[in-house]
């Protein structure tokens, strides 16, 4: 069982910056990735970033430049750096997770989500 605890959503302004954070906690192996997705009104969830344990990262073609994702394995806390931040931005913003148990298994747990308002 997993647990994923978002912070850092909120109202900004356009041209903003917000830093998300989602830390795991529970039972598990190990976490192989952390990610960020984000899910607009009338949208389908779109992938946004994510950061395997070993630092490497992947981002969408549609954040390159502006999001920045890091993590804190030791905390096993991964954040979001958003800047530059456009109305279009506004979305309720997910934290996922990846663990592995034993037997070898791969489980994928969510945060409850985190809304970001991108608005003058």
């Amino acid at each position: 069982q997993v647990q994923l605890v978002e912070s850092g959503g909120g109202l900004v302004q356009p041209g903003g910056s917000l830093r998300l954070s989602c830390a795991a906690s529970g039972s598990f192996r190990s976490i192989n990735l952390m990610g960020w997705y984000r899910q607009a009104l009338g949208k389908e969830r779109e992938f946004l970033a994510r950061v395997f344990s070993d630092g490497s990262t992947n981002y969408a073609a549609s954040v390159k430049g502006r999001f920045t994702i890091s993590r804190d394995n030791a905390k096993n806390t991964v954040y979001l750096q958003m800047n530059s931040l456009k109305p279009e931005d506004t979305a309720v913003y997910y934290c996922n997770a990846v663990v592995e148990t034993m037997p070898l298994r791969y489980l994928e747990f969510w945060g409850q989500g985190t809304l970001v308002t991108v608005s003058s």
